[in-house]
């Protein structure tokens, strides 16, 4: 009876997530003039850092590092605007996205053909555990864990320390992984010519700079502003899934649309670090409808206060996400290793 009873329940949160789709459809259409101005204010911001930071090199090494942690983040700004693009929401144009997106690719580390095509296999099968691996964070389940060994539960546990996700994994992401087409390596020439191309404008961007403003101070600034936007976009992308009522489920089970809406977080934050992250916290309305602009996505939210509350999760609740590693098929619950220890107890007793 209970069975039947979540049967019946499981099919009509889909029916009206699919429902969704037909009310976020007319939010799809962007705004030429808006998306222009999107983009020169972010850049304007951006480039502003950059010579703010050098001029102060001379005088504040406090003011440079301030500098560039705000550069930082319009950079984020800049990957959120780049995403769009990938998924053809900033223009109508096809065109001008494509175009756009391989331009910002040279400021944000990204090669666009590359990341759009990994990105779009990521949104395909999220919350799929037969299609995890590509675009995502590697997630076990704890009877995959359980039955590792010793040493594959270590590699498992030092990939999933938060030293090795927001530190070390932001510089290999984007200082080498992006500089190789890996993970379509043999998928065609055009993923090859996506990174050696972006590769070889940030070479040619970073050369010039260098002649203009001397090495030591290219590097400074680059480096404070470039870590703090991949650590940032490294955390952002975390908790959009990595969250303890997130969805996975068998493919079997799995509906892409229910596993978009209710397996993605909508991440409340304070206003100004919404605008930086460009609405990226309301991540479920974007996983369930992609098309939408950035900047339309709290439109969406004001409309519909209903959506406002799915997977609402806020700065601080968010912090305990950091601790959560293994999903639980049978709690659907995502958990830390010492409540997979304690479940795998309570199965051998």
């Amino acid at each position: 009876m209970n069975d039947m009873s979540g049967l019946h329940t499981q099919k009509a949160q889909m029916t009206e997530t699919k429902d969704w789709l037909r009310v976020l459809a007319k939010y799809r259409q962007p705004n030429k003039w808006r998306s222009i101005f999107e983009l020169t204010i972010t850049l304007v911001g951006f480039m502003g850092c950059w010579a703010l930071a050098w001029a102060s090199i001379s005088f504040s090494y406090f003011l440079t590092g301030l500098l560039g942690v705000l550069g930082g983040g319009f950079l984020v700004r800049l990957f959120t605007l780049q995403h769009d693009c990938g998924h053809g929401s900033l223009f109508a144009s096809r065109t001008a996205n494509d175009w756009v997106g391989r331009c910002l690719g040279v400021l944000t580390l990204t090669p666009y053909a590359l990341w759009r095509r990994t990105h779009s296999i990521h949104h395909s099968g999220s919350g799929n555990l037969e299609k995890r691996g590509v675009g995502d964070i590697h997630t076990m389940t704890v009877e995959e864990y359980n039955a590792e060994t010793k040493f594959g539960r270590l590699m498992y546990r030092l990939y999933r320390n938060p030293v090795t996700i927001f530190v070390i994994g932001p510089i290999y992401i984007f200082g080498i992984q992006q500089r190789l087409p890996i993970g379509m390596m043999k998928a065609g020439i055009k993923y090859w010519i996506s990174t050696m191309g972006t590769t070889a404008m940030m070479l040619i961007t970073y050369a010039v700079l260098i002649y203009l403003i001397g090495f030591w101070q290219f590097f400074a600034v680059f480096g404070i502003t470039s870590f703090t936007a991949a650590a940032a976009g490294m955390w952002l992308f975390y908790v959009q899934h990595q969250f303890e009522e997130t969805h996975w489920d068998q493919p079997e089970d799995w509906d892409m649309h229910d596993s978009a809406l209710y397996g993605s977080s909508h991440y409340v934050l304070p206003k100004p670090f919404q605008w930086i992250s460009g609405n990226i916290g309301i991540h479920h309305v974007h996983h369930l409808y992609s098309r939408i602009p950035f900047y339309r996505l709290p439109e969406v939210i004001r409309d519909h206060p209903v959506l406002g509350e799915i997977k609402r999760l806020t700065f601080w609740e968010s912090l305990k996400c950091a601790n959560l590693h293994l999903w639980d098929e049978t709690s659907r619950t995502l958990m830390t290793f010492k409540q997979a220890k304690m479940v795998k107890v309570k199965v051998k007793a």
